[in-house]
């Protein structure tokens, strides 16, 4: 018996480290989930409760501003009010607004209460991390369970669109938000059974001047870029948020380079590596959130095919984002992050040029080939920025640099719908400005490639 003891209670904490490795894991896939579900159910929203494109583009934006603009300080609250706690807190958060939308009587409260679950993701995303960090301390433990929580990703990413469409086929746009509440409730149990506290840090400085201007860059940069062709560009509305926007970027730059804890410290950016790693995250996210954003409503409203249909059609972009980054992720360890990331950035500028010559006439096989090479593309590029990134910092400033990224490339998904829906808004036809912004896309790839080539890894730290 005494020789049998070692063995159960190894088993049993293994049992336990999977199951609340399951947990965190489960509030990472609600986050991403709720960026890709809401793409097909786009035209659904418009037939229930009206409103143009720029409403449709509110419904996906109001999310992701919220979720870009906070997420630079989760971290800094993390520490001070102890990551468990804001984990639970931002499922509260997520779960409470995902009912509550499920309810939405109008678009403005639908868009009001998306900004509300963009609060939640936001304290989600940087305290699982902290805990996943707590929980396995040993470098080769953690390794495989960042594997774990970063492969998510590609789940919600695959799963997005086709459950999503699903749901709003079978049961309605509003069933896609009450598939969270189960998710939720089920990693609330497991984190608040199996998670420890991390140690709480109650005299952490935080940057309210750099939090407040963040965000408000980021909304009325995306409400002009979103608003400028119902009011005109040259109204005074519109210049008057541009203006809005450049000054509060001014002021946050100001608030970093002088501030005791800033969210960003400014001296990432001297490192060639790190800045144009930001510039490829946001690059790669302004095409692949614009191209989530159009190609749903093209299949829905031009092709005419069903929710359903369109979920499986977007397939053969978002399988290779579940599995590729398994690849990736050792190819980078033997060759570095500079050349698959270059690869990457061109394939996905590759099979978008392919999409601006899709028509309802020319059948699938073309639009196939296309969504396997921008899949392809973003799960090469995706794991090597990253890779680029945390290896050119100094240790004790990675999570200051994984925090700058992600928010950043939440910043590129932002201006990327904002973007492509000012493009249709502004075109005669949904064709012609379909075709304008994957050009566009495929430019912006394209320069992505050129960065990487030219400037990842290119000096030492």
């Amino acid at each position: 018996m005494e020789k049998e003891l070692p063995i159960k209670t190894y088993r049993t904490a293994g049992r336990s480290k999977a199951l609340l490795l399951l947990g965190l894991s489960l509030g990472y896939f609600m986050v991403l989930l709720d960026t890709t579900v809401v793409s097909v159910a786009l035209p659904a929203i418009h037939a229930d409760l009206g409103g143009g494109l720029d409403g449709l583009q509110w419904v996906v934006n109001a999310y992701t501003i919220v979720f870009a603009g906070l997420l630079l300080s989760m971290g800094a609250f993390a520490d001070k009010l102890g990551a468990k706690r804001l984990y639970i807190g931002g499922l509260i958060v997520f779960l409470a607004a995902s009912a509550l939308t499920a309810a939405a009587p109008s678009l403005g409260a639908l868009i009001a209460l998306r900004a509300m679950l963009g609060v939640g993701g936001a304290a989600l995303m940087p305290s699982s991390l902290t805990l996943l960090a707590h929980a396995y301390p040993e470098p080769a433990e953690r390794a495989r369970a960042l594997g774990v929580w970063a492969a998510v990703t590609g789940a919600a990413m695959a799963a997005g669109p086709v459950v999503g469409g699903m749901l709003v086929d079978s049961l309605g746009w509003r069933s896609i938000f009450l598939l969270q509440v189960p998710l939720a409730i089920v990693s609330m149990i497991m984190t608040s059974l199996l998670v420890d506290e991390t140690s709480r840090k109650p005299h952490q400085s935080l940057d309210p001047v750099g939090q407040i201007t963040a965000v408000a860059a980021i909304a009325s940069l995306s409400f002009a870029l979103m608003e400028g062709e119902p009011y005109g560009w040259h109204s005074p509305v519109i210049v008057a948020a541009f203006g809005t926007a450049l000054l509060c970027t001014v002021v946050f730059l100001i608030a970093q380079a002088k501030g005791k804890a800033p969210l960003l410290p400014l001296l990432l950016f001297k490192d060639a590596t790190v800045s144009a790693g930001m510039m490829a995250g946001m690059a790669i996210n302004i095409g692949l959130s614009g191209i989530l954003f159009v190609l749903p409503l093209y299949l829905q409203q031009i092709g005419g095919l069903s929710a359903h249909v369109t979920g499986l059609a977007l397939l053969p972009m978002t399988i290779p984002l579940a599995f590729n980054p398994l690849v990736t992720g050792r190819i980078v360890g033997r060759i570095g992050p500079r050349i698959p990331m270059t690869i990457g950035f061109a394939l996905g500028g590759l099979g978008t040029l392919l999409q601006v010559w899709t028509r309802p006439d020319t059948g699938y096989t073309f639009t196939l080939t296309g969504l396997l090479l921008i899949g392809f593309g973003v799960s090469y590029t995706i794991p090597s920025l990253m890779a680029a990134v945390m290896s050119s910092v100094p240790k004790d400033q990675t999570g200051a640099a994984s925090g700058a990224l992600n928010s950043i490339r939440q910043l590129g998904a932002t201006v990327g719908v904002a973007l492509f829906g000012s493009m249709i808004n502004g075109s005669p036809s949904f064709m012609d400005g379909m075709q304008l912004s994957l050009i566009v896309t495929a430019v912006i790839l394209g320069g992505g490639a050129c960065l990487s080539f030219g400037l990842i890894g290119r000096t030492k730290r």
